[in-house]
């Protein structure tokens, strides 16, 4: 096992590395530029500021000297410093942003763990019942409902017409002077709206796949022989169907862990939280090429790792492989 993991891992760097050219060159093959931004709207902007702002920001060097700048600082560890004016470290805006969307998408995720396995069990248990007719209705709804167009109507209403949640942010302006309960009240009722919008896709999404792998395990012979020997259906499902049904949800699960720090960019744009997926939106916006090379770079990592994860998940759900 130490084996393959070494090997995995020493085959991550020549993926990273094709990753980060290709992601550098097409960020920079893009139209426009930072100083494009900076001097097109500034009336006392020269021809020579906006050669003295390119060769600031090295954006004056042919692109291979760019990229190969851009690595010899990453390979030290040192993601760079943001074009914006604040000119902060892009490693200090990534860790920043980082706790906000990975608590957002754990909660995200095991909303949708809670909810849609079951409901995938009880439509496979059950199918062509009334309720996995209503469920596969919701389901299809749920698909076809745009996040932002569902964002703006739980806005209008549970904000604007009902007062009943906050729709913007992650605490009130009276935060610091709540008592703790008051602190966490506050923080899970601006949690309620971004998560259970940003979980509407994977719900229906992962819902629709366990019913449909559940459906292929209880067609198999070893199934029909526990139902043939008299056990429970309960303990058919628990004990002989379930384990091998959730083989294609464990590489759901894996490919689902660079959404952790990539974040959902409609959510936190929408809702203004300060999250990886508004930060990456702002950086595209304003062609802050270190920070979106930042964030590009932790999401590569994060999917190399997730396949990774999803590999060994299956070795410990299914048995057969460790003897492989």
């Amino acid at each position: 096992m130490l084996s393959y993991l070494a090997r995995r891992l020493a085959g991550f760097v020549p993926l990273l590395l094709g990753i980060s050219l290709v992601s550098f060159s097409v960020m920079t093959l893009a139209p426009g530029s930072p100083v494009d931004l900076m001097t097109d709207l500034n009336p006392k902007a020269s021809p020579e500021d906006r050669i003295k702002l390119e060769k600031f920001y090295g954006l004056d060097q042919p692109l291979y000297v760019q990229y190969g700048l851009w690595l010899g600082r990453v390979v030290h560890g040192d993601l760079g410093t943001s074009f914006s004016r604040d000119r902060r470290p892009v490693v200090d805006k990534i860790l920043e942003a980082l706790p906000i969307t990975v608590m957002l998408n754990v909660l995200e995720l095991a909303l949708v763990l809670a909810f849609a396995i079951p409901i995938g069990i009880h439509s496979a248990a059950r199918q062509y019942s009334l309720g996995d007719r209503v469920t596969t209705v919701l389901v299809f709804i749920g698909f076809a409902t745009p996040d932002f167009w569902a964002a703006l109507l739980a806005m209008t209403l549970f904000g604007a017409e009902l007062n009943l949640l906050p729709i913007s942010g992650l605490r009130s302006i009276d935060y610091p002077s709540m008592s703790l309960l008051g602190k966490i009240a506050d923080s899970v009722k601006h949690l309620i709206l971004p998560v259970t919008i940003a979980a509407l896709g994977g719900l229906a999404g992962m819902s629709r796949y366990m019913r449909s792998s559940m459906l292929e395990v209880l067609r198999q012979d070893y199934v029909q022989t526990a139902r043939a020997k008299g056990l429970e259906e309960r303990v058919v499902l628990r004990r002989h169907a379930l384990r091998n049904a959730l083989l294609p949800v464990v590489t759901l699960l894996g490919l689902s862990i660079p959404g952790l720090i990539g974040g959902s960019v409609i959510a936190e744009q929408i809702f203004s939280i300060p999250g990886m997926g508004r930060l990456f939106f702002s950086s595209v916006m304003a062609r802050d090429y270190p920070v979106v090379m930042g964030v590009l770079m932790f999401g590569a990592i994060l999917t190399l790792l997730g396949n990774l994860a999803a590999d060994l998940l299956y070795v410990a759900v299914d048995p057969r492989l460790r003897k492989g």
